[in-house]
């Protein structure tokens, strides 16, 4: 746990082997992680919402998140945006993704996602709850990202990807999937209306991000013939969205 916790987020966790493959091994943590994050943001939501305007509150839960991971996710999507989206040879591409340097794609990728995630967060009035759920089944679905063929065979992200067992993937579900049995169950508080209808938001909003990670993936196939560290890192963002926007679509909720 102390490895995924500290490997994901920005809480020191000295002493500990960062190796790819002891982090792989310590991939069935990684949905804990998320709650835990979770957990955070929910009550920055409901302090914030107490206090402040949507929109202004919403700032503050994005800010918390992107403080909480260590704009980590944020730069692999900045980096894909800049050597995913330009018409360049796959060569190039991988040569871009490496740069540290931000250029024009990765500049206004990142300016409109963030945009958009506060624009959704404003939107969730009594379903803050959903924040859990986003970063538990995003992380979850890290897992299923990684175990995909490297860009760059010898790499961090494919030493990560082989420590992976069909077993740790399993074993991680089983958070991911409770959360969701609740969320169905009722016993989750429901956004405006009922119980029975809020579950099922969030069954849609996590086939939503089911389907984006497997469109990621067909993507950076193509693009680059694999995922890469960067690419783990806009799975985990565009799935976070993605659980937010179903969710809020699904429940009714007006943008």
């Amino acid at each position: 746990m102390g490895l995924a916790l500290g490997f994901l987020t920005v809480i020191p966790m000295p002493n500990l082997p960062y190796s790819p493959a002891e982090m792989g091994r310590a991939g069935v943590w990684f949905p804990w992680v998320g709650l835990l994050m979770g957990g955070a943001l929910w009550a920055t939501h409901a302090a914030a919402t107490a206090l402040f305007a949507p929109w202004l509150a919403a700032v503050a839960v994005v800010g918390c998140w992107a403080v909480l991971t260590g704009a980590l996710h944020l730069d692999g999507l900045a980096d894909c945006c800049d050597g995913l989206l330009p018409p360049v040879a796959q060569e190039r591409r991988l040569e871009i993704m490496r740069d540290p340097r931000v250029g024009a794609f990765g500049v206004v990728g990142l300016v409109l996602f963030l945009a958009a995630k506060i624009g959704v967060v404003a939107e969730l009035g009594q379903a803050g709850w959903v924040l859990l759920l986003a970063p538990v089944w995003a992380r979850w679905l890290l897992l299923w990202l990684a175990r995909q063929p490297a860009a760059r065979p010898g790499g961090m992200g494919a030493a990560f990807g082989d420590a992976l067992t069909g077993r740790i993937v399993g074993q991680a579900a089983l958070l991911p999937v409770a959360l969701l049995l609740l969320s169905i169950s009722g016993l989750i508080p429901a956004w405006g209306g009922s119980a029975w209808a809020s579950g099922w938001a969030a069954v849609g909003a996590v086939v939503a991000a089911t389907l984006c990670m497997g469109a990621i993936i067909r993507f950076a196939r193509a693009r680059i013939g694999g995922v890469t560290g960067d690419v783990l890192g806009l799975g985990v963002e565009l799935c976070e969205l993605s659980v937010l926007l179903a969710y809020c679509a699904i429940a009714g909720l007006a943008f």
